[in-house]
């Protein structure tokens, strides 16, 4: 597969980034101990995980084409007594390209684009580090990137997980507290490893 060109990169990816501002309301959502554990499938059922107890899912607004981010779709999971989010989002990837399910190109493209995109758009941004993963089991290629940000009125980590399959892209963004690095590592283990 051709290297995508950045413009068509952070078109999808601005799909997410919009749907990541979100996350301040998502703080104030109700707290509830009775949620159920949030099974959460993506690019047909090829990453796949589980959220556990404590977790209320609302679905995000759909993308528009007015503005580039038609096809857009995805779910804000919040947990009110962690202070934790976890946005699940994914899109076409635009101008029709379709890529593996490890496409190493695409992926690394990806990466790159979003990480100057956040940088943009929160201006404390600070990537911590950068892993190449692979799914076992599904050979499904994910890259994250950790980060700290300003975001919903205090300090964040932030872990940025994407994959990619056939014509559909997916972002996972978990936000957590900072003081909560134990829980959001677990968290993000969970995620990776599909349990």
């Amino acid at each position: 597969m051709s290297l995508l060109s950045k413009k068509t990169v952070v078109l999808l990816l601005m799909a997410v980034a919009g749907l990541v501002a979100l996350n301040a309301q998502a703080a104030k959502a109700p707290a509830s101990d009775k949620a159920p554990v949030q099974q959460v499938s993506m690019l047909g059922g090829k990453f796949k995980f589980t959220l556990p107890k404590g977790f209320i899912a609302t679905p995000l607004p759909a993308g528009d084409a007015a503005t580039g981010t038609a096809g857009a779709t995805g779910t804000m999971y919040t947990n009110n007594t962690t202070k934790t989010v976890v946005i699940a989002a994914e899109n076409t990837i635009p101008g029709g390209a379709n890529v593996k399910d490890n496409d190493g190109q695409f992926l690394d493209a990806a990466v790159s684009n979003f990480a100057t995109e956040q940088a943009a758009a929160l201006p404390d941004f600070t990537k911590l580090s950068e892993k190449s993963l692979t799914q076992k089991g599904t050979g499904l290629g994910l890259r994250q990137i950790d980060s700290t940000a300003t975001q919903g009125g205090g300090k964040t980590l932030d872990t940025t997980l994407m994959a990619a399959s056939s014509k559909r892209m997916a972002i996972v963004q978990v936000i957590s507290r900072l003081s909560d690095n134990a829980g959001h590592e677990a968290l993000v283990k969970q995620i990776v490893t599909g349990k």
